[in-house]
């Protein structure tokens, strides 16, 4: 066997391998003897049959497994003997396309080979970590985000107009072509205006009704409506509106610490500030994450492979295609060709990505089974009835696997670099905070 170097230009490699057709007619005869002891054929004992007949039954057959298996080998020799680790899956082909048997096999490798990443001294990085305190305007700001969520309805004033936001209680009989239709009529049904629950031009037509009052609603049902036979007909709902109410926020005490799982208002006090300082948390960290990275880009520089920035920016490039045009669910849309800019996000992304991917291998990070069925199941609560099924997916979907397995993996080696880096800490308000999120966006 032989492998000749042909192209070695940046990180671009390309080489001629050589499998002799001896080399090959020897592994097929090592495969057969290997299999010989059990195979049986009329007119000979198991195991006695001639190696002529074998080859010339089974010699066929095994070629072409052979074939393969000595390309095969060659490049993983090949890489062994190297230490080249290829960016994509290299390109193989074979040059002798008129090869018969008796032939040497001759094959063209070509790939682009993953960079050296330099060194790092990671405690030469310096980032803040931001540190936020759950103060008693932002509990009871989210008390009174609950108590609006326990709201009760109490009767307005008689007379008084239904507003958006109100409810309003119902009788309602609903017909198409002047016929009631089944599952179009209801007593006492209390309908919340601005809810969105009933189909689209319904209670925006019962804002300012009073109560006593009757009202021909006319609507049109929606073209995707679930029922087929009501799916894009006009209807009119006969109306009858018996009250008008106003919501009502609950009393913040400790009856409505009950109604969310506290002992009393002091406990539910508690909780929300522990939650409120777990996503101020979880904020910070993204702010601290950017700041991480931000340095690391400016510590280094390497060459990158072409394939992998290209790949890179038209996934940048499309995917914020789709952000811009949300109606579109499908990629049944001309191609979106990258910009300058998706390519410059490209490029710092390619570079991190690599960076990090060496870091931790060094710092023999690694993802746990634990942590990996931890985020199937996060992801699963998604598919409400169907987890069971989401995680059969996600067990025989090695790409899948991967997009769970990249976030955990990256999180672990910036949680490693903040180790070996130096941290300060600085205590800030909830909306600074803010603004710090929201610059992350902006850039």
């Amino acid at each position: 066997m032989q492998v000749t170097e042909t192209l070695n230009e940046g990180l671009k490699r390309a080489y001629s391998i050589t499998v002799t057709a001896d080399e090959l007619d020897a592994k097929v005869n090592a495969k057969l003897k290997e299999a010989q002891p059990d195979i049986e054929m009329k007119g000979f004992r198991k195991g006695k049959v001639p190696m002529p007949l074998l080859k010339k039954q089974f010699g066929q057959r095994l070629l072409g497994e052979t074939m393969q298996e000595a390309i095969d080998g060659a490049m993983n020799e090949h890489f062994e003997k190297s230490g080249d680790r290829p960016a994509l899956q290299p390109q193989v082909k074979m040059t002798n396309e008129d090869w018969k048997e008796g032939d040497d096999i001759l094959v063209e490798m070509s790939y682009e080979a993953l960079p050296e990443v330099p060194e790092l001294d990671l405690s030469t990085i310096t980032v803040e970590r931001l540190v936020v305190k759950a103060d008693d305007a932002s509990v009871t700001e989210a008390l009174e985000s609950l108590a609006k969520t326990a709201q009760d309805f109490k009767d307005r004033k008689k007379g008084s107009k239904a507003k958006d936001g109100d409810q309003v209680v119902i009788d309602f009989v609903g017909k198409i072509d002047g016929e009631p239709f089944e599952g179009g009529a209801a007593d006492d049904y209390p309908l919340v205006l601005g809810s969105n629950s009933f189909i689209p031009g319904f209670e925006e037509q019962l804002v300012g009704v009073k109560a006593g009052e009757e009202k021909a609603v006319e609507v049109k049902f929606p073209e995707e409506y679930g029922a087929d036979n009501l799916a894009g007909k006009d209807a009119v709902f006969d109306v009858t509106v018996k009250a008008v109410k106003e919501p009502v926020s609950a009393e913040i005490d400790d009856e409505l610490a009950k109604k969310f799982g506290a002992e009393d208002l002091a406990a539910l006090k508690g909780q929300i500030a522990e939650r409120l300082e777990a996503e101020y948390s979880g904020a910070a960290r993204a702010v601290m994450k950017r700041g991480i990275l931000d340095a690391l880009d400016g510590m280094v520089t390497f060459d990158l492979p072409p394939s992998l920035v290209e790949a890179e920016a038209k996934q940048i490039a499309h995917q914020l295609w789709h952000e811009e045009h949300p109606e579109v669910h499908d990629h049944n849309h001309d191609t979106v060709e990258p910009t300058e800019e998706h390519n410059k996000l490209a490029v710092r992304r390619v570079r991190l990505g690599l960076l990090l991917a060496e870091l931790g291998q060094k710092a023999k990070v690694e993802v746990s089974d634990a942590e990996m069925t931890q985020a199937i199941m996060q992801q699963a609560r998604q598919y409400p009835g169907q987890e069971r099924a989401f995680f059969d997916f996600v067990r025989q979907n090695a790409q899948m696997q991967q997009q769970l397995r990249a976030p955990i993996f990256e999180d672990k080696v910036i949680d490693h670099i903040a180790e070996q880096a130096q941290v300060t800490e600085k205590e800030i308000s909830k909306d600074d905070l803010q603004k710090a999120v929201d610059a992350l966006d902006d850039e």
